[in-house]
């Protein structure tokens, strides 16, 4: 059993868990990721980590309300406790001094890319990065991220920070002005990562993406996270999470993530029904 150290509410929909697990924290790495099991009955979903403090000895996560495996994490409160807490899983994000790095974030993975973007920053790179949200009130840790990188910019799928603009749109408009990165990062859901991929490619940018499918055990045994790089079957928990957005065969891994979605919206209206009787 592990530890919720600090449970809270981020923005609407949107949690932040930190756990206590000092043998992950002294070895994870930005990008990598962990699987979370809530209780005895729970499924396995990965979930990336937002921040490792090994001298506290805790992992955080941030994490989107949408089914009954988050709908469970997210009726936790601090001091109560978790089933299962296994990694830190996948390779490492690639760190390395390239020049002019633009760091994307995008719901959830504004809290992955804030690693990210400390770490390339370290590296000696110029780090611009980019966060996205449905509205002004749904960004979080741009004080963490400011203090992370070169230049922090908002987008807002509304008009509630200044005017409306999604992150592939911005991406054109801001390196037409400005100089052209030598590489992008993004990190957050599939849509907007196969957006970003779409922008960068035509203008010949290195673009990687952190890929998040259906997941099982973590150690490329069930074969559940497959997605197609380049041609090549790959296995996202082993292999990844990092790949050339490029190469993603990004139907492929669209149609696998929804394979099971009406089971999970029944077990979700299951899990709905059970905890409305219990309040």
């Amino acid at each position: 059993m592990f530890k919720i150290l600090l449970k809270e509410n981020l923005v609407p929909n949107l949690q932040v868990v930190k756990i206590e697990a000092p043998e992950i924290a002294k070895k994870a790495l930005p990008g990598q990721f962990v699987i979370i099991r809530v209780d005895e009955y729970g499924e396995r979903i990965p979930m990336t980590i937002a921040e490792a403090d090994p001298e506290e000895g805790s992992i955080t996560v941030i994490f989107m309300e949408v089914g009954t495996t988050t709908g469970k994490m997210a009726s936790l409160k601090t001091g109560d406790y978790i089933e299962n807490f296994t990694g830190p899983l996948g390779v490492p994000a690639e760190i390395e001094k390239v020049g002019t790095v633009l760091c994307i974030g995008g719901c959830y993975g504004i809290g992955g890319i804030t690693p990210i973007a400390r770490a390339m920053k370290e590296a000696g790179n110029k780090v611009i990065s980019i966060i996205e949200g449905r509205s002004k009130r749904l960004l979080y840790w741009q004080d963490k991220l400011e203090g992370s990188c070169d230049e922090l910019v908002t987008v807002t799928g509304d008009d509630s920070d200044s005017y409306q603009e999604w992150i592939s749109e911005k991406i054109d408009r801001y390196i037409k002005g400005n100089e052209k990165p030598d590489l992008v990062i993004a990190v957050g859901c599939t849509f907007m990562m196969r957006n970003v991929a779409e922008a960068t490619k035509d203008l010949g940018i290195k673009t990687i993406v952190h890929l998040s499918p259906i997941m099982v055990d973590g150690t490329g045994m069930c074969g559940c996270c497959r997605v197609e790089v380049g041609g090549t079957t790959k296995f996202a928990c082993v292999d990844g999470p990092e790949f050339d957005a490029h190469e993603v065969e990004w139907d492929l891994l669209v149609a696998r993530q929804v394979q099971y979605l009406a089971e999970e919206i029944e077990s979700l209206q299951m899990f709905e029904c059970t905890n409305w009787t219990k309040v």
